[in-house]
């Protein structure tokens, strides 16, 4: 990914909170001689080695797990908020014009080797985690022991847990950190009247007092 140093995140704790509030990564694999994606709600577990392990699952029909081969190397790709940059709201259109759109965006860029895990307890250990996460602010959260046991042996065998230690891990924070202040406020305030969530994430991220 190309990485310009203002735009660059290399937090562990900033990183792993984006990949926990956009949990749904695109995970690219090559198999079969061609380069493929899979769409994967990932857990980070920070405390399992040195950058963080992505714990997951998938279906036993995916051919990611059919056509699997040994050391697999892939990139799990998170996405966060995004919006396009309109010109209009840089002062220095005004002044002289010299100004393009662009967009702003986070994203977090994980490498590392997959393997597969075939265990029903590490699945349901998976499961509660997952489910836990995104269930615990709910008014009436479900929990994985809702479902009946037998039900629930019969899910458990239609799908394989997924690991990846992370060896590299990349963050883009795309902020208008290369604008001057003037025009970073510019684009904060116009991101702002955009009402929507992700332009109101990226103007909580945009720091008019940061140098250009």
């Amino acid at each position: 990914m190309y990485e310009p140093p203002h735009f660059r995140e290399d937090r562990l704790d900033i990183l792993h909170d984006a990949m926990r509030a956009h949990p749904l990564a695109t995970l690219v694999s090559h198999r079969a001689g061609r380069l493929t994606a899979d769409h994967i709600p990932l857990v980070i577990h920070a405390e399992a080695s040195a950058v963080g392990t992505l714990r997951g699952h998938i279906a036993k029909a995916n051919p990611l797990w059919r056509q699997r081969q040994p050391a697999t190397d892939v990139l799990a790709i998170f996405q966060g908020p995004q919006a396009y940059v309109t010109p209009s709201w840089y002062p220095s259109k005004k002044e002289h014009g010299k100004v393009v759109p662009t967009w702003n965006y986070v994203v977090v860029h994980a490498h590392g080797t997959l393997r597969f895990i075939e265990d029903a307890g590490w699945l349901l250990a998976h499961l509660d985690t997952l489910t836990t996460g995104q269930e615990r602010d709910r008014p009436a959260p479900w929990h994985v022991t809702d479902a009946p046991d037998d039900f629930l042996a019969g899910q458990l065998k239609g799908i394989v847990g997924i690991e990846i230690e992370i060896a590299d891990l990349q963050g883009k924070w795309k902020a208008s950190q290369n604008r001057n202040a003037a025009d970073r406020a510019g684009v904060r305030e116009g991101l702002r009247r955009e009402d929507r969530p992700d332009a109101a994430a990226l103007a909580d991220l945009i720091d008019i007092d940061a140098p250009s």
